[in-house]
Parts: C-alpha cells; structure tokens; sequence
C-alpha cells in the first residue's frame, strides 16, 4: 500500500506536510509534544491526552509495536499522533500487533513528518494550540479551507473533559493480599497503574466516576480519598472541586496526582493558569522542598497550580505550602495541608512507563490513612481552627519557563 499525503494545519497557519499514518480522515484538537523516548503506548491511551494530538520527540516511534498489558485504558484516547519515522517492522517479543494497524483500527488519523523538532521548537516558542491532522482526500481540499477548520475548533481553555473519560458506573480494584486500607479513588481520567500501584500496598481501591459528589465519596466510609489526574482545564471542574471541599471538611486523608493537584489547590482557593507549552514525558526534575531530594518524574500537563513560592500560606483548611516545584521552571509540582492529612504532586507517580523515582509517595498515602501524623519543623501540627476560614494567599501569575 502507497503512503498516502497528508498535513498538519496549526491554528496560526504553520503547515507540517507529510504522510498518512494511522486512520485516513480529518482530525482536531489541541497540538502538543511528549518528550519520553519510551512509553509511546501508555502515552496514547492516557485519558489525559483526551482531545489533544501528541508529537513524540523520539525519532523513531513503533518499534516494539503493541500489547496487551502496557496500556492505561480501554482504548487509544489521543485525538491524533505526529510521529517523525514509524517502525516498519514490530520488533518485540511482548508484541501483538504492530503500532500503525492499531491506531488504523481505532480510527486515530495520524501523520509521519521529517519535521518533528522543527514542530516543537515552533510550539515552544508559540505555545500549544488548535491544530488538525488532514491526510487522503480530506489533504486534498484548499490549505485556506483547512485552516477555517481548525480555528472553528475548541480551545483547552474552558473545557471541562473528566466526564468525557471517566467510568460510568463504580468498580473495584482488590488488594494484593491482605486488605489495610479502603480508598475511595475518584476517576478524573485514572490510568490503569495507579489503582494497581495502591493495591499493591494493601489498598481495597473502589473507583468512582467523575460525577461523583462528596456524599457519594464519603459513603464508602473510605480511610482515604485519592484524585486521578486527566484532561481537560481545572477553572471548569467546578464539581470536582466541591467534592474535594467535602472530603477536606470531612478531614479524611486526601491524595492527588495531576490533575488531581490543580483540584486540590482550587479547592484551597488558589488560582490556576495554563501553562505556554506545558510538560508532557518522562524526564521532569523535580525537587522536595523539605529534603532537598530531586526526582526525575513522569508529566502529563499543560495547567498549574499559582501558589505562593515562599513559607506556608492560609486557606480555608489551615496552613499549606508548596512541597515540591519543578527545576526547570519553578511551577508547582506539590501542595500539602500542615494542620490535616492532605497532599498532591503535579506529576505521576505510578510510574507508567516510568521512571520510578516517587514511588514512595503511595506510601506516605498509606501512612496518612494509618494514622501518622504530619510533623511541621519536627513538631505536631496545631489543631485547625474549624471556625475560621481565611482568605488564601495569591502570588502573581508565574511565568513559564523553559522545560
């Protein structure tokens, strides 16, 4: 079968030209790039990639084809692909079918482009944005017509998507052995190896869809409540966030990844704002502010949290703090509660498809639901005042840097 020609239309009239990888058709949605030279399959099927198309930076994408086990959800979530030069062949004993017929079969329009790091530098410097994937007889129609569709698109601004990619209806995920602990898991867009991670450490993790309200939460009579990360923009997850306030007021132990951070920190009543290009792959340095310790870690995000930089701030649930910030540019990476047990990171700590460096924050979750308390400077925390609730501190929006 001869390749068949196709573009890559960016919402400022930047054109990529290449050929049709993946499904023939038209596609849309937000253009971003993933700098992980692995994990190409538990990139595309992460719910939070829902409504973008994702370059990878790797050069060479497809080589260890598909399977069974590696991905992160029912189905392939990215709304297109831009690779720079596809396996020809899958090469790997775990493989059962090969990366181009998988994307083919669920219908994912994709595009192979010599100019992958000409793209990227274009989307540092512009930023993310509107972008469609065109190739067959849809690449065929006039470039003006093209780029009026793109523009007629969607921004990633406004767009509330939990519910687009969460479970309809509970499900639960048993503990490995012994069952500790009972966490109520809300799906915001949950990747497979988060609940797997905390079952692993004698979690009984009951999942919840993203509708869920704080009632439904607390009726599980969890010893603790855990946030997914997932797509989408955090100033329109308005439901989300009262249901954390519910949690937090019911002074359960809270854990958050991803998007799951960005609800907690709303939630504290802080601001968010979106990031330029955002950080998406495996190679994020980030460092604990209390130890000094610097973990490389997985991202998938283009918000953040705007936090004060400096000692802990007031919120309606006692004093906070940022516990971790990205080395790279300085934008949150953690928050945590000083005076209840609560806390969340910006990235992945499931480490799917690594690196494992911050595994060990499931297990500071398992301690909170246990009961250990959290020390300020070495000190038991003081008690939170339940009637009085002060306005947060607010910083200046940060400015993105460099990732």
């Amino acid at each position: 079968m001869s390749p068949t020609s196709a573009l890559l239309v960016l919402e400022d009239g930047r054109i990529f030209r290449g050929v049709g990888y993946g499904a023939e058709g038209e596609t849309f949605g937000e253009m971003v790039f993933n700098t992980g030279m692995t994990g190409y399959q538990e990139t595309l099927t992460d719910p939070s990639y829902a409504r973008q198309i994702v370059a990878m930076t790797a050069p060479h994408i497809g080589n260890t084809g598909v399977n069974e086990e590696d991905p992160e959800s029912s189905r392939i979530q990215v709304a297109g692909y831009v690779v720079r030069e596809p396996a020809r062949v899958a090469s790997s004993w775990r493989a059962t079918g090969s990366l181009g017929s998988a994307l083919r079969e669920q219908g994912i329009v994709g595009i192979a482009i010599p100019g992958t790091r000409a793209l990227t530098r274009h989307l540092r410097d512009r930023g993310a944005m509107r972008a469609g994937i065109f190739s067959g007889a849809a690449a065929a129609v006039p470039e003006a017509e093209l780029l009026e569709k793109v523009l007629a698109g969607p921004s990633m601004e406004g767009a509330d998507l939990a519910g687009d990619v969460s479970t309809t209806e509970p499900y639960v995920v048993a503990a490995h052995g012994e069952r500790r602990f009972t966490v109520a898991a809300v799906d915001l867009g949950i990747k497979a190896m988060t609940p797997y991670r905390m079952a692993e450490r004698g979690c009984e993790v009951h999942v919840l869809p993203a509708s869920s309200t704080a009632a439904d939460i607390l009726a599980l009579n969890p010893d603790g409540v855990f946030f997914s990360n997932g797509p989408g923009d955090p100033a329109a997850a308005d439901h989300a966030v009262e249901a954390l306030r519910g949690v937090l007021d019911a002074g359960r132990p809270f854990f958050g990844i991803c998007f799951g951070n960005q609800i907690f920190g709303r939630a504290l009543s802080l601001g968010t704002y979106k990031l330029r290009f955002g950080h998406r792959g495996i190679n994020q340095p980030v460092q604990d502010r209390a130890t000094g310790k610097v973990d490389v870690s997985a991202h998938n995000h283009g918000f953040a949290v705007d936090a004060p930089a400096d000692g802990p701030f007031d919120t309606p649930y006692g004093r906070a703090e940022v516990s971790h910030v990205n080395l790279n540019d300085g934008c949150v990476e953690g928050l945590r509660l000083l005076d209840r047990p609560a806390f969340s990171v910006q990235y992945h700590p499931e480490a799917a498809a690594g690196p494992h460096d911050a595994s060990d924050l499931f297990d500071r979750f398992c301690e909170l639901m246990q009961g250990s308390p959290i020390t300020v400077g070495g000190r038991p925390p003081t008690p939170p005042d339940e009637d009085s609730r002060p306005p947060s501190g607010r910083s200046d929006g940060r400015e993105e840097g460099a990732e």
